[in-house]
């Protein structure tokens, strides 16, 4: 029975989640599996992976194909770095210590790499919300300074409306104040004249 290590996946439309399984590769994909051995999801960034790493590796000894995003997976959590050590010890060309050895130093390496991605990721998150909130805040400030321009104008306006309506007043007021002056004027003219 040729064995595959493979996906099966899960979840619904559009938001994918995938489990490791060990299956028969003659089973359909997401149908009878011999062994869950992890489970994969690609929507987070980085990918969440959590696997069995001792059963991913005693199957791989034991002759199990991966496919190529298995492979993937597997090579990324260092399964097929340790088997590849495992090797060269049956080769005689390793010795266990040593192999334990250059495991931690690769593994070390690679929790650095994923936490450097990591950081970078939240640094560039943050970078993104700076140049939001500064955008953000040169938008209101352009609308501050609009809705000023514009309260000025208005009083500006009506400083003037009131200008017109005071002066527009002070004529009339002129004006009746003129006709009592302008009888009074010919009051005077007439009674000399008598």
């Amino acid at each position: 029975m040729p064995v595959k290590i493979r996906l099966s996946r899960h979840g619904r439309k559009r938001a994918p989640f995938y489990h490791i399984v060990v299956a028969d590769s003659r089973a359909p994909r997401d149908g009878r599996f011999i062994e869950r051995i992890g489970s994969y999801n690609p929507t987070t960034d980085p990918a969440t992976i959590e696997l069995n790493f001792d059963r991913a590796l005693d199957w791989l000894q034991k002759g199990a194909q991966p496919t190529d995003t298995t492979r993937a997976i597997l090579s990324y959590k260092g399964v097929m770095m340790k088997k590849h050590l495992i090797d060269g010890i049956k080769k005689g060309a390793l010795t266990p210590e040593q192999v334990e050895e250059k495991f931690e130093a690769w593994v070390k390496e690679k929790e650095a790499k994923v936490q450097a991605k990591k950081d970078r990721l939240a640094k560039g998150e943050q970078d993104d919300t700076a140049k939001r909130m500064e955008a953000e805040a040169k938008i209101r400030e352009a609308r501050a300074q609009e809705i000023a321009k514009k309260q000025a104008e208005l009083a500006a306006k009506e400083a003037g409306a009131a200008a017109e309506e005071a002066a527009d007043e002070a004529p009339a007021e002129e004006a009746e104040a003129q006709p009592e002056a302008a009888a009074d004027a010919e009051a005077e003219t007439e009674t000399p004249q008598e």
